[in-house]
């Protein structure tokens, strides 16, 4: 609720506080006393624009201030939380208007945006000026209103959850699509390549070992000359190393007999003898190893051509190409797990369309259901506030489209955020007339009744904020007066509802009644609000039915109608 409503240096008032209660609060007034400075104050501190001229002459600055208390609404907290500010229970916007034209903005204290602090500000306060677009009046307001009246609530989350799966999944067909079709334009390329590579083989170590085994066969005729010379040198020649050692041994075994010095020099005489017997046995096995193969040498050398033109074409290494070879498998493998994946999102998709397709039919039947009662409460409440020929139509129509997600009975309807309906409210007030948007209603006084007839009809389902009319008599006079006065009495049990009136019997109403003043003080205007006690009231609502000459007579009649409200 709006506990209070602090202004300073603003247009005619010097400084006021306004406290507001719970219920319907009714201020009343002179023409001119300033009545229309607090609807103007409301409007700047709910984030409308704002001029200099509206500072009072002579001050540096005007500060608006409305202090809220028992604000619940997860918005309002999402709104505070995004800007970084600190949400409790008592919530205060504050505007500041210096006299040079710069504006200001604060909730609770903090620096904000006069964006934020209009969202904040609509989504607390409904405003209702005669000439102004009203919350009802837009009709991206009415499918909520309807839901609200209806209590869909389930109903709207299963079919906004299912929109939302669907739309993560058309989102991840996407991508794939994207990626699939990036794979196919590399296909052809992908597969030749692979082909290319398959086709030679290649495997680690491969090149290492082909040089090696070229180099053995280029120069098998100088090993086995090498080898067969080193072979005599050891062992079979007439004069090899073999015999020599060996009989150099024989005679260190003689010494040794004699002389133990040469002992020491034997061990080591018998192991060269060993060695020697070792290697000239390795050099006979290699001989009789040793490949003359030139076909062998030609096929390798072909193989290492073609080896070393991959390598050139490719501008890989060996080791790289097997590498590429895996990468083009994998990529080769990716196309083919894509496919699949793309047939499995395809059929979750057309299942989750199914499925929000008979949803989005359930909450359209619904709604069509609950729009009848609508319709029906709202042309009931319009005929007791003096529009007695009202037609007010819900009207429910559905977007036909070639590619839309929502199939019913062989069409296709594209899947709005809250559904397949696009909901309208229209109406007609005279007998004859079309019934056409709220919008385009032109009457001042209708459209206060009309969003007043809404309001109340809305008011038990609907999280409507605080209400406030301005000049919501426009137009109507006694029996119609008094069932505006009574629709906003009953309104006020559900919302707190603030009116400006010229009717007396909307004024009775009250369970807190204003008085706006307009005085002269040191020379300059002021104006002044004050609630008003019992005799006040009496008075300021007998100066309602007689204007200022107040009579014994219009002093009764103040009192009946305050007390036909009490009743």
């Amino acid at each position: 609720m709006l506990c209070s409503l602090y202004i300073k240096n603003f247009a005619l008032i010097q400084e006021l506080t306004v406290d507001f209660d719970p219920g319907l609060t009714i201020i009343t007034g002179e023409t001119g006393a300033g009545k229309s400075i607090l609807v103007g104050a409301l409007n700047l501190v709910l984030g409308e624009r704002a001029s200099s001229d509206l500072v009072r002459s002579g001050t540096a600055k005007a500060v608006i201030e409305a202090v809220l208390k028992d604000v619940q609404s997860e918005k309002i907290d999402n709104l505070l939380s995004a800007a970084n500010i600190d949400t409790a229970s008592e919530l205060t916007l504050r505007r500041e208007l210096s006299s040079g034209g710069q504006s200001r903005c604060f909730i609770n204290d903090t620096p904000c945006t006069a964006s934020l602090l209009k969202q904040a500000g609509e989504e607390l306060i409904d405003l209702h000026g005669q000439h102004e677009h009203q919350l009802l009046l837009h009709p991206e307001t009415h499918e909520t209103l309807l839901d609200d009246f209806a209590r869909h609530a389930t109903e709207v989350i299963a079919y906004k959850n299912t929109r939302s799966a669907l739309q993560a999944l058309q989102q991840q067909l996407t991508r794939l699509k994207k990626e699939a079709t990036t794979v196919r334009d590399k296909k052809e390329m992908v597969d030749f390549q692979l082909n290319e590579l398959n086709s030679v083989d290649l495997k680690h170590g491969e090149e290492e070992t082909i040089e090696t085994e070229i180099t053995l066969l280029e120069n098998a005729e100088t090993l086995f000359t090498l080898s067969t010379t080193l072979n005599e040198l050891l062992y079979d020649g007439d004069h090899s190393i073999y015999s020599a050692i060996t009989s150099a041994l024989h005679t260190l075994e003689k010494l040794g007999a004699i002389d133990k010095r040469f002992d020491m020099h034997l061990e080591e005489t018998r192991t060269a003898t060993s060695i020697i017997d070792e290697l000239s046995r390795f050099t006979r096995s290699y001989i009789s190893g040793i490949d003359f193969n030139p076909e062998r040498l030609d096929t390798l050398r072909e193989r290492q051509l073609q080896i070393q033109r991959l390598c050139k074409k490719y501008g890989r290494t060996h080791a790289e190409l097997i590498e590429l070879k895996k990468e083009l498998e994998a990529k080769s493998a990716l196309e083919e797990n894509l496919e699949e994946e793309l047939s499995r999102i395809e059929l979750a998709i057309t299942l989750k369309k199914t499925e929000l397709s008979r949803e989005a039919a359930t909450l359209s039947h619904k709604r069509q259901e609950a729009a009848s009662r609508l319709e029906t409460s709202i042309q009931e409440q319009l005929a007791t506030l003096g529009i007695p020929h009202a037609t007010f139509i819900v009207s429910i129509t559905h977007e036909e489209h070639q590619k839309g997600e929502i199939s019913i009975e062989g069409r296709t309807f594209t899947a709005f955020p809250g559904g397949y309906d696009k909901i309208e409210f229209l109406i007609s007030t005279n007998p004859g007339e079309k019934p056409r948007p709220l919008i385009k209603v032109a009457s001042g006084g209708e459209i206060s009744r009309v969003m007043l007839a809404m309001k109340s009809a809305l008011a038990e389902s609907a999280k409507l904020p605080i209400l406030i009319f301005d000049e919501i008599d426009t137009g109507i006079s006694g029996r119609v007066a008094e069932a505006v006065g009574k629709s906003l009495r009953k309104l006020s049990s559900l919302h707190q509802i603030i009116a400006i009136t010229h009717l007396p019997q909307i004024a009775a109403m009250a369970d807190l009644h204003l008085g706006v003043k307009k005085s002269v003080q040191k020379e300059r205007t002021v104006t002044e609000v004050t609630p008003l006690d019992h005799d006040n009231r009496l008075q300021a609502i007998a100066s309602l039915i007689s204007g200022q000459q107040i009579s014994a007579s219009s002093l009764t009649l103040a009192a009946e109608l305050i007390e036909g409200a009490r009743n």
